[in-house]
């Protein structure tokens, strides 16, 4: 049995409604956004709310645990992955890789934290993995 490639994860794309998420990334905090006018957390970090189209925004630092919503792993490929949908302590769910792991082991309602995965250039992704 040959030991599977560890998938490398792409450079991300900053512009400058997501520059201050990147920045963080490099400092390992896992940011989100959340709309003052209508008190709802949302992630991915936008300038504008999802929920009632506000600008009112502001950045918060997540505590980066959550619990696994839904997972799939992707296994017709050289090197197989798993996506998901975890929801934030704080509130958002995020579609993110879980990394770390055995993918067979994983289960909703799962505790995970962030890490931070390097790129070739850029900073670092954010994922998670089973705590």
């Amino acid at each position: 049995m040959t030991e599977a490639k560890v998938r490398a994860f792409p450079p991300a794309v900053v512009n400058a409604e997501s520059k201050p998420y990147w920045d963080a990334a490099e400092k390992g905090k896992l940011l989100y956004k959340f709309c003052t006018a209508c008190k709802k957390p949302h992630f991915y970090p936008r300038t504008l709310c999802p929920f009632c189209f506000s600008d009112k925004t502001e950045w918060k630092e997540a505590s980066g645990k959550g619990v696994i919503y839904s997972h799939s792993t992707m296994r017709r490929t050289p090197e197989p992955y798993t996506l998901a949908y975890v929801t934030l302590e704080e509130g958002p769910t995020a579609l993110t890789g879980i990394v770390d792991c055995d993918p067979d082991k994983l289960k909703i309602g799962q505790k995970v934290h962030v890490v931070f995965k390097p790129t070739k250039e850029g900073p670092p992704i954010p994922a998670f993995a089973p705590d």
